[in-house]
């Protein structure tokens, strides 16, 4: 089962498009802000972290983001593969040491990364979905840059001992909630036809299932 932890305050369909688009139907989803526990780590063979509203700096009035480094560091330490997303990929880095800043500028559209040739980008075309202004500006301790843009140096990142990915663009990004986010998404010259972001999500969860019959 994967785990898929839904750090939306105030509603939204980003977590719930992620467990839709994960090969299989063992997808489980927590909601992790108005919890007040972490969720079961028993019988989980991957753990995926949500995008969010909210910025990792707002720990102070959102005592649930410290918990969830915690929570990080738990799943880190049980070594149960872990994909952070947006939100997931500034968390996860935090948590380790890492530093996240806001950037000062809202990008929501596609745009082009550089990203490097290992198996949780199998088939991910160069063109990615991104909803954010929030950057990983130092990566967290053990972690290294797998991803980057012309804004960012550290689009994305793994860990070079545990099993931990993190993503800044979103993968479960569709056409089929774009019209969700007509409010605040920009056009461009890109097209979703050019994206392949959501093999990202099947190519951990491919290795998650060899991870649990290995």
């Amino acid at each position: 089962m994967i785990l898929v932890v839904d750090n939306a305050v105030e509603g939204g369909h980003m977590a719930g498009e992620v467990a839709r688009l994960l090969p299989g139907d063992d997808a489980e989803m927590h909601g992790y802000p108005n919890g007040t526990s972490d969720p079961s780590l028993d019988g989980v063979d991957g753990v995926v972290l949500g995008g969010s509203g909210c910025g990792v700096y707002d720990e102070p009035d959102q005592p649930w983001i410290g918990r969830q480094k915690r929570f990080v560091e738990t799943v880190v330490a049980e070594e149960i593969p872990l994909l952070g997303i947006c939100f997931g990929h500034q968390l996860v880095n935090a948590a380790l040491g890492g530093t996240v800043v806001d950037s000062g500028e809202f990008r929501n559209r596609l745009v082009e990364a550089s990203l490097a040739d290992i198996p949780l980008f199998e088939g991910v075309e160069p063109v990615v979905p991104v909803l954010h202004s929030d950057l990983v500006t130092d990566p967290g301790e053990g972690m290294e840059t797998v991803g980057a843009t012309d804004y960012n140096d550290h689009f994305a990142t793994r860990h070079r001992e545990h099993p931990v990915w993190t993503v800044q663009y979103h993968p479960e990004f569709t056409p089929a909630i774009r019209p969700e986010y007509d409010a605040v998404w920009e056009n461009g010259e890109r097209s979703f036809d050019e994206s392949t972001a959501t093999r990202t999500l099947a190519n951990f969860a491919r290795f998650c299932r060899e991870e649990k019959t290995a």
